[in-house]
């Protein structure tokens, strides 16, 4: 398993280092290599960054089930912290290994076992969500999705977290003085 490891870090140090850009002083001749058009990249009016999509691990697939893909934390007021645990099983009959769980923004937060599921065992991922500045005197919904990323087909799957959050309508309105 080290082994493998290693070549995944490997692997991955290579891929990285091909994909970096020149900074346009390099006198490398570029004669062999195809032209291609800046435009294919680019719009002259925006540039948006590419972000890199969570590598998939190698090997054979699997399959997991979790409990439940969606939670309902119902009515919280702003600023307190949810967590909740998503139970899940490899069904599959290889280890089931996720390599990534990312939320979709900064306030929710998974944490995942990083070492292999083996076939038929359970583990589950905690997740956490910040209400801090997301609530509103009538209440504000809330949804926010995880994707976990393993070598399970297909290889992302998504966990929702949702719930309302309210603001204490005093702390909403200023003082008059």
């Amino acid at each position: 398993m080290k082994n493998f490891r290693i070549l995944g870090l490997f692997a991955f140090a290579l891929i990285t280092f091909a994909a970096c850009k020149s900074d346009g002083n390099s006198t490398a001749d570029t004669s062999a290599t195809p032209a291609v058009s800046e435009q294919a990249v680019t719009t002259p009016a925006t540039t948006t960054p590419v972000t890199p999509t969570p590598e998939v691990p190698v090997g054979p697939l699997t399959s997991v089930e979790f409990e439940e893909t969606t939670h309902d934390y119902g009515e919280i007021m702003e600023g307190e912290k949810v967590v909740y645990n998503y139970k899940f099983t490899n069904t599959g009959k290889e280890p089931l290994i996720i390599s990534n769980a990312k939320g979709s923004c900064g306030c929710t937060v998974p944490d995942w076992p990083r070492e292999p599921i083996a076939p038929g065992a359970s583990s589950e991922i905690k997740v956490q969500f910040d209400s801090k500045g997301k609530g509103k005197p009538e209440g504000a919904a809330q949804s926010k999705r995880v994707t976990i990323t393993a070598n399970t087909d297909p290889a992302n799957t998504y966990l929702t977290i949702k719930g309302t959050v309210k603001k204490d309508a005093a702390a909403a309105t200023p003082a008059v003085q």
